[in-house]
């Protein structure tokens, strides 16, 4: 029973850290006083998308395990794309 106990904490800390990029962003934005994404929100989906992964596969949940993965797959693509950007021209 422990451990189940363990792995519902795990899948509620992805869910948590999915759901704060929301949040970063919108502070970023609102400080900008326009749509920005900032680092953190690619950071944050590639925290949260890794540790729902991992709970989808404790699961076995097929559905769960491809909806993350190719989340997982368009994240690191745009921090790619971030690292790839003169930094003059990347939003903060």
């Amino acid at each position: 029973m422990m451990s189940e106990h363990l792995w519902v904490g795990i899948g509620l800390l992805g869910e948590a850290q999915f759901g704060a990029r929301f949040l970063v962003q919108w502070i970023a934005s609102e400080r900008q006083k326009k749509s920005v994404v900032p680092h953190a929100f690619w950071y944050l989906s590639i925290g949260g998308g890794i540790t729902l992964l991992t709970y989808a596969i404790y699961r076995l949940d097929p559905v769960f395990i491809v909806g993350e993965a190719f989340g997982l797959l368009v994240f690191l693509r745009n921090l790619c794309f971030i690292r790839r950007t003169p930094v003059s021209h990347v939003p903060r």
